[in-house]
């Protein structure tokens, strides 16, 4: 690979040594031969003595920019650094066909590829992806972004050549039924799979299905996200009888049926994944079915309540994270988290985003569940300075809390001054109740807390803002400063100090302007003159 170390010879560092600073003048009969010595070892290339494989390790440790920055310096660099490339990504803003050949040949040991195309023209199709296909048949890894040129028949021929592909990522690609069966048939150690928005299927009642191939016995991740046609991947997600992980987002169709199926023919799922999809309490019913589930997503899944999420507690005993998006509809409550509370006792991460927990079930996740470390509280109109009082007195094990939007004030903030023992990052948003005063209070009681405040700020008064303008002879409104007085005495010090500074501005954009008449005036007094 490249020039090797024994046909590398070190450059001859003689001549060097005349215009060097230690011996302006050398000679044969020169004194101060250990001089020369070392001005003769500085000009060497020491890189010269190593073996490709040993600089090619060093390379592995340097960034992508300092890597490029390398590649420059000669051409053993150059020839090593492109050898030892096994992860290339490519953004292809013209026509890609025209320059592969010399890029694959400087980087012919990739086994990681991501594609990207521009979508104001056209860069990558059937003819780069063959070709690639051809010059880099060990690739592993293969992601491909907005590459609408692509066609079935250009998916089939890449996958019969790359055949040890393990992970697969599209989006916002023109191929269909035809290519993704190609790929899940050839590629039979194909371990992940991930599709976003397939454009080659435009009808879900007439399309075909896809799967489930030699691929489904080594499948373990799969992740769709905005399908219209989502449901023809169904015989892919029940054949896949290994699968670990299933991801589904935004894609239409009743989910109930499969989650049914895959509970009776896949036993190994830890962790699953439901955003905005059509999925109720019968999917829930389905999925406790697994028994060995460890995480659980429900966002934005407005049918499932309560009787789902109990379900779910007592049969997957293993949950070790939980996040729930309740979209305001206020189906899940303290009866599910009690359930939850009661049976997932390893649970170490729970995220409730619009759900309205009390001081019953929180008390009860705190006491219960030890090992909770992660803990978010988002949305919520029940979470106050007494439910943060309830954990801080009891989530022993917790390390990071997030409170977002909840009617909870300073006095929350202190309670957690004395709760929490191993509580290392604190993140309060959109808290009207707290203000900077509090999480600085908190700071200087628990000085290792990282205490993150994004504070909501009292809008300035628009009087205050276009009167100083509206005038047209300038003049500050009457009243003006009073006002100004009023607002920031109830206000925290950041916006004291943000409204001093529109003050000032609005001061010397007053003086301006009255300057500017005045210097109008006295231009055409003169000009008449």
């Amino acid at each position: 690979m490249g020039q090797t170390a024994s046909s590398a010879r070190p450059r001859s560092s003689k001549s060097t040594a005349a215009i060097s600073p230690f011996n302006p003048e050398p000679g044969p009969d020169s004194p101060d031969d250990s001089a020369a010595e070392f001005d003769d070892s500085s000009e060497i290339d020491y890189s010269f003595r190593l073996p490709d494989e040993c600089l090619a390790c060093i390379f592995h440790s340097l960034s992508a920019a300092e890597r490029k920055r390398a590649s420059a310096v000669c051409r053993r660099w150059l020839a090593v650094e492109g050898q030892s490339r096994h992860r290339l990504s490519l953004k292809a803003s013209a026509e890609l066909a025209a320059a592969l050949p010399r890029l694959l040949s400087r980087f012919d040991s990739v086994t990681k590829l991501a594609l990207k195309c521009d979508r104001r023209s056209v860069s990558i199709g059937d003819e780069s992806l063959i070709l690639i296909s051809q010059r880099c048949r060990n690739l592993t890894r293969l992601k491909l972004r907005a590459c609408r040129e692509l066609t079935d028949e250009g998916m089939s021929i890449f996958a019969a050549n790359c055949r040890n592909l393990q992970k697969f990522s599209c989006g916002s690609s023109s191929f269909g039924a035809k290519g993704m069966n190609a790929l899940i048939e050839n590629c039979g150690s194909l371990e992940e799979l991930s599709v976003k928005r397939l454009r080659g299927i435009t009808d879900a009642a007439t399309a075909e299905s896809i799967g489930p191939g030699k691929a489904a016995d080594s499948l373990k991740i799969i992740c769709l996200k905005d399908l219209y046609n989502g449901q023809c991947f169904s015989p892919l997600i029940i054949g896949a009888k290994n699968l670990r992980s299933l991801k589904l987002f935004r894609c239409s169709g009743d989910w109930d049926k499969l989650l049914e199926l895959i509970a009776d023919r896949v036993d190994s799922l830890i962790e699953v994944h439901l955003e905005r999809i059509q999925v109720s309490d019968l999917g829930l019913l389905s999925l406790s079915k697994s028994a060995n589930l460890e995480v659980l997503h429900l966002v934005k899944t407005p049918e499932c309540t309560n009787v789902g999420l109990i379900a779910v507690a007592e049969k997957c005993r293993l949950l070790r994270k939980l996040h729930i998006d309740g979209w305001k509809t206020n189906r899940i409550g303290d009866d599910g988290l009690i359930a939850v509370a009661t049976h997932c006792l390893n649970l170490q991460e729970l995220v409730l985003i619009s759900v309205n927990p009390t001081q019953l079930s929180l008390e009860k996740l705190a006491s219960n569940c030890q090992g909770l470390e992660r803990l978010a509280l988002c949305g919520s109109e029940t979470v106050g300075d007494t439910e943060i009082s309830c954990i801080a007195a009891k989530c022993f094990a917790l390390k990071k809390l997030c409170i977002k939007s909840c009617p909870m004030s300073d006095h929350g903030m202190e309670a957690l001054a004395g709760g929490c023992p191993n509580l290392v990052k604190v993140k309060v948003k959109k808290c009207r109740g707290v203000t900077s005063e509090g999480a600085d209070w908190l700071r200087a009681n628990r000085g290792s807390l990282s205490v993150n405040l994004d504070a909501v700020e009292p809008e300035l008064p628009e009087a205050s803002g276009e009167q100083g303008g509206g005038d047209g002879n300038g003049d500050a409104p009457s009243g003006g400063g009073s006002g100004d007085t009023n607002v920031a005495s109830r206000s925290n010090g950041r916006f004291k100090m943000r409204l001093g500074s529109f003050s000032r501005r609005g001061l010397v954009m007053c003086t301006l302007k009255r300057w500017s008449s005045f210097g109008g005036r006295f231009r055409s007094s003169s000009g008449r003159g």
